[in-house]
C-alpha cells in the first residue's frame, strides 16, 4: 500500500478528514474531531497508528512483527502498523476498525449521522 491510498483509504470514511496539528509532515486522520489514525505518510517504512481494542491490540502485536504498540500514543488502545508487512485487506480492516471504534464513542446522533449506529 503507498501512503497516496493509505490516505485515500482513510478519507473514504464518512465526515473523515485529514488535519495536520503537529505540522506539514504528519497526516491526523479524524471523525466528528476525533482521531482514528495518525501517520507520516512520507516516511520509510511507511507506518500509520491506529486505535485498537486493548485485548485484540495484544494478540496483534503477539501474531505480526509489523504490529507494535502505538509510538507515542497510549499503548493500551493504540497499535503502530508497518503497512508493508502486512497484506493491504488487513490494513484495511485495522484503518476500519480503528475508525469503527472511534465512532462508538461518539454520541448516538453522530453515530446515526456517520451511519454507524
Amino acid at each position: 500500500m503507498t501512503p497516496e491510498e493509505l490516505r485515500a483509504l482513510c478519507l473514504e470514511f464518512n465526515d473523515a478528514t485529514e488535519e495536520f496539528p503537529f505540522g506539514p509532515d504528519t497526516s491526523v486522520f479524524k471523525v466528528a474531531g476525533k482521531l482514528f489514525a495518525l501517520s507520516a505518510l512520507d516516511s520509510e517504512p511507511l507506518r500509520v497508528n491506529l486505535k485498537c481494542d486493548p485485548d485484540e491490540a495484544v494478540r496483534l502485536r503477539e501474531e505480526h512483527p509489523a504490529i507494535t504498540p502505538g509510538y507515542h500514543m497510549n499503548k493500551r488502545h493504540w497499535n503502530t502498523v508497518t503497512v508493508g508487512g502486512l497484506p493491504a485487506p488487513m490494513v484495511r480492516e485495522l484503518v476500519e476498525d480503528s475508525y469503527d471504534l472511534v465512532v462508538a464513542g461518539l454520541p448516538k446522533a453522530v453515530r446515526l449521522r456517520l451511519d454507524r449506529p
